[in-house]
């Protein structure tokens, strides 16, 4: 399930969101671009909607800020907001905006374009050399993969088997292969292998992941699948004053 940051500080526009949005994201709420910091602080998103007018400052001073950090800068962001100009608009897109909705907005309309951002997002992170989930990070090109603790990056040493494994699992996020559809995928058709060949190959992969193996589930009956733990940290945002604004 992906995750939307919901920077508003307005409760009646929540609930609003909430239930546009339904069950399809997580959705989680700050109400002041301090306490987005400290959620941004804490887990990763697949895409913020953002007010621009806020207790302690405006959403253009965020958005700018986060463009400048190379872990969130492809963060969709999704300015919602009364102020709706022209002059509102062209601000908002050239500090980093990706859409402008502006209130009062339409629940489908929200959910629509919600929607189209968080596909476009997961083809882009596919397409992409690199592939960022969570605290893994995979580079396609080189075959290294990398595992963030602390702000620090670890390398992790894989064989080409356990490489092409992590990377199948990872083509689509919660989706539940079967190990029957790992082994075509990874081994291929023609090669014979047992099933059991998957659980062996899961479990090193596991154990070279250390503190991240949880991001590799085990469905029982149907087989495994990568999810990306909601504590998963994003790299820290610190708003400081921007030239921009």
């Amino acid at each position: 399930m992906h995750n939307v940051l919901l920077v508003e500080d307005s409760s009646d526009a929540f609930n609003l969101v909430k239930r546009a949005l339904g069950n399809s994201v997580h959705l989680e709420w700050a109400k002041s671009l301090g306490e987005a910091s400290r959620t941004l602080q804490k887990k990763s998103f697949d895409l913020i909607l953002l007010d621009v007018m806020l207790p302690d400052g405006d959403g253009y001073r965020l958005c700018s800020i986060l463009q400048t950090d190379d872990q969130l800068k492809n963060v969709p962001v999704i300015f919602l907001t009364a102020k709706n100009s022209v002059s509102d608009k062209v601000l908002g897109f050239s500090v980093g905006a990706d859409d402008f909705i502006s209130k009062p907005f339409d629940g489908l309309e929200l959910k629509a374009r919600v929607d189209s951002r968080l596909r476009k997002r997961d083809r882009e992170r596919m397409e992409s050399d690199i592939l960022k989930l969570g605290d893994i990070e995979i580079n396609k090109s080189t075959q290294k993969v990398q595992i963030f603790e602390n702000g620090q990056a670890a390398d992790v040493d894989l064989t080409p088997i356990e490489f092409k494994l992590l990377l199948f699992l990872c083509k689509e996020v919660n989706k539940v292969y079967s190990r029957d559809e790992i082994l075509n995928s990874v081994w291929g058709e023609s090669i014979h292998v047992y099933s059991r060949s998957v659980d062996t190959h899961i479990s090193k992969l596991r154990k070279k992941l250390g503190s991240k193996s949880g991001y590799i589930e085990s469905v029982h009956g149907s087989g495994y699948r990568f999810v990306v733990d909601e504590s998963s940290k994003a790299p820290r945002v610190e708003l400081a004053p921007h030239p921009l604004l």
